[in-house]
């Protein structure tokens, strides 16, 4: 054996730490676990635990299929690779970074959608409620013609019922310059830009004279003494996506005063609140709010009809 060779053996032997001892993605799943785990993260942003948060962030590193963990557990990992999937773990558990962050990617459903921190990480209970054309408050999906997602942020809303009503013109509309041109990408990836009209308004200040069957609205909602307490992961994102004032309806004020002006005869606005019902019903006594159920929660989104919003006939 040439000396060359004893020095990369005596090298190798000696090297110490995850980058010498980890070899295979099941050692370093492991690791990632156990650093998560030992780091405090909160896991919000589409990953319900550390050992999902993992699993993504890993594959996603290594080029793998998300959905096939198993035929690569025991693969040996690359030095070259080592150095990159330690990079990420410690910039997730070191910095809060969300992971749909570093991936540059997040998920709802089966939809992919570009995301970084121009824009709050995609999560909501809509994604669900839009997988059946929002049933049963929409009888026929086909015959929806004009529809509106109010605060899109990265566009993934109004994708997303592009494609549930797909006869219907959609209008994704947002205050920040910099989501919409987050939004303008993910619409051109989808082939949408015919269907996807995205618009700078602050709540419907830049919609004209444009009526809707149906508005939604996944607004900031959080209020100041939540926005005090948020995990640090939160802090990545843009405050003007997340805070909302005192009691959390600065904006939703706004949505249910002015909506009415915006729905077609029989029109629907549905708003998500996240945990946030007790306030509403407190600042809204009088409105017949139904609230609805999904896998992900109950009582996160309300429902109104134009003919039970406040406003002028």
């Amino acid at each position: 054996m040439s000396d060359l060779q004893h020095h990369h053996e005596d090298e190798h032997e000696h090297e110490h730490g995850p980058l010498g001892e980890l070899v295979t993605l099941r050692d370093w799943l492991r690791y990632a676990v156990t650093r998560f785990n030992r780091g405090g993260l909160f896991f919000g942003h589409g990953c319900s635990d550390a050992y999902d948060e993992a699993v993504w962030l890993l594959l996603h590193t290594l080029s793998l299929p998300l959905d096939r963990l198993e035929p690569f557990l025991d693969a040996c990992i690359t030095g070259e690779e080592r150095e990159a999937l330690l990079a990420v773990i410690e910039r997730r558990t070191e910095e809060r970074v969300p992971a749909a962050y570093i991936t540059g990617e997040a998920w709802l459903g089966d939809f992919r959608f570009h995301v970084d921190e121009r824009v709050i990480v995609p999560r909501s209970f809509f994604a669900e409620l839009l997988e059946d054309g929002f049933a049963p408050w929409i009888e026929e999906p086909d015959t929806v013609g004009d529809v509106l997602d109010l605060c899109t942020g990265s566009g993934c809303l109004a994708i997303l019922m592009a494609h549930a009503f797909p006869n219907a013109q959609v209008v994704g509309a947002d205050l920040s310059d910099d989501a919409l041109d987050v939004a303008r990408g993910n619409v051109a990836d989808y082939g949408l830009e015919d269907r996807v009209d995205l618009v700078k308004s602050d709540v419907f200040s830049g919609l004209g004279g444009r009526t809707f069957d149906l508005i939604i609205s996944n607004p900031p909602y959080v209020t100041d003494q939540a926005m005090a307490a948020l995990p640090a992961e939160y802090l990545h994102e843009p405050r003007m996506a997340l805070a909302a004032g005192e009691d959390g309806l600065d904006v939703v004020r706004r949505l249910i005063a002015e909506a009415k002006r915006f729905l077609n005869p029989g029109g629907l606005l549905a708003v998500e609140v996240g945990h946030n019902r007790s306030l509403v019903e407190l600042a809204f006594p009088d409105l017949p709010m139904v609230w609805l159920s999904a896998r992900g929660g109950d009582d996160m989104v309300f429902v109104l009809r134009a003919e039970e919003l406040p406003g002028a006939d």
